[in-house]
This record gives structure tokens, C-alpha cells and sequence, in this order.
């Protein structure tokens, strides 16, 4: 693919051939990552509707399996979240402006948000792993209904909160690592110099991304976490 004889000042990637303007190339490049986001959350769409399906048919089997995940936890990877949101945001703003150095220190930032967030979640999965929660053969899941402490929890109905939860969460982790891995690629190229407040779309898109990851995490956190919460 050749590049257009009108090409952008200091070093910047040239007009690709097919584009009349770099509006349009910009537009386009937006317009390509909205049609991939979609397909994401179809995906994860089918997920929500069985977890919800599941819920709604043992709810107190849910509850119980929800009661052992650690709230303190996952309430500080939303916090993470959402901060590493806020860089994202800012770094998109230093592209437009044009600022280097804080473009890549606001790249790196949110690399380590994403590091954090994945540390901690390893941690909860040990902790799972610890108590047996984790589905398959040596699963194991011991607990009454809080409202009527004589009825035990079916611990094949729990398991399946738990095929979910991992699911979910794994799926969800998998993109974190996808999202570091773009913006280890987006931090080489902006310490070259590769990005200007001409051309930032790049950083632009793969903020989209990445903000995406971080809304599907905060519906995770309320369906996984918050399910009979009474303290």
C-alpha cells in the first residue's frame, strides 16, 4: 500500500492513497474500531444473557457462591479501572497537543493500571483455587441459604457460577492483556515521535478500546460481586 504524495510534517505517516483527506482517514479508523466493538459486546452479550439466566433460576445458589468472592478486592480493580481510564483520556488530550513526554509517562501509567488490575485478579483466582471453587473434578462447595439456614446450597448449581465467573473474568483478563500489549506498541512508536496533534488516531482508537474493556468490567463487578450484598 502506497502512501499519498501529501505526506504529514515531522516524520509523521503520509495520507494513505484511498483517503481524500485526513479527516476521512481518521473517521474511517473510528468508524472500523465502533463495527469491532460491536462484534465484542455481542460477544459478551451471550455471556450476560446466560449468567443472567442462570441467576434467575438459583438465585441463592448464586448469592452463596458470590458471598466467598473477596469485595474489597474487586471493588479496588474498579477503582484501577477507572483510573487508568482517566489516563487513557489524558493521553489522547497530550497527543492533540502535541506532548510527547506526557503522552508516553500517561501511556506507561495506564500500562501499570492494567498490571495492577491483573495482579490483583490473579490473586482472587489463587484464593478460588485455595478453596476448591474452581470447576472441574475437585470442586467443592459447602454453604446454607442465608434466609432459611437449613437448606443447603447445591454445589452443582454454585459450580456453575463459578464456569461463569472464571469464564467471564478470564475472557475479560484476556483482553487486558490484548489492551497492553497495543499500548506497549502505542508507547514505542509516541517515544519516536511518531504522533503529533496532526496525527494521534492510533492513540485515539486504541483509548476506544481500552474504555471498552473498562465498561465491561463495571457491569462484571455489580453481577459477580454485588448479588445479596447485606453488609
Amino acid at each position: 500500500m502506497s502512501d499519498s504524495p501529501v505526506a504529514l510534517e515531522h516524520g509523521t505517516p503520509a495520507l494513505r492513497h484511498h483517503f481524500a483527506t485526513e479527516e476521512q482517514q481518521r473517521s474511517a479508523a473510528s468508524l472500523g474500531m465502533w463495527l469491532f466493538l460491536a462484534t465484542e459486546i455481542m460477544f459478551f452479550g451471550g455471556m450476560f444473557c446466560a449468567y443472567l439466566i442462570y441467576r434467575l433460576w438459583y438465585y441463592d445458589d448464586f448469592a452463596a457462591g458470590s458471598s466467598t468472592l473477596n469485595l474489597w478486592l474487586g471493588t479496588i480493580n474498579t477503582a484501577v479501572l477507572i483510573c487508568s481510564s482517566l489516563t487513557v483520556a489524558l493521553a489522547v488530550r497530550a497527543a492533540q497537543t502535541g506532548k510527547r513526554k506526557l503522552l508516553v509517562g500517561l501511556l506507561l501509567v495506564t500500562m501499570l493500571f492494567g498490571l495492577a488490575f491483573l495482579g490483583i485478579k490473579g490473586s482472587e483466582w489463587h484464593a478460588e483455587y485455595v478453596e476448591h471453587h474452581v470447576p472441574g473434578m475437585g470442586f467443592q462447595f459447602d454453604a446454607t441459604v442465608p434466609q432459611h439456614p437449613d437448606q443447603k446450597i447445591d454445589p452443582q448449581h454454585a459450580q456453575i457460577f463459578f464456569s461463569l465467573y472464571f469464564a467471564m473474568t478470564g475472557i475479560h483478563a484476556l483482553h487486558m492483556i490484548v489492551g497492553l500489549g497495543i499500548f506497549t506498541f502505542l508507547t514505542i512508536m509516541a517515544w519516536k515521535g511518531r504522533y503529533s496533534p496532526e496525527y494521534y488516531t492510533p492513540i485515539e482508537i486504541g483509548g476506544l478500546y481500552w474504555h471498552f474493556v473498562d465498561i465491561i468490567w463495571i457491569y462484571l463487578f455489580p453481577l459477580l460481586y454485588l448479588i445479596d450484598r447485606k453488609k
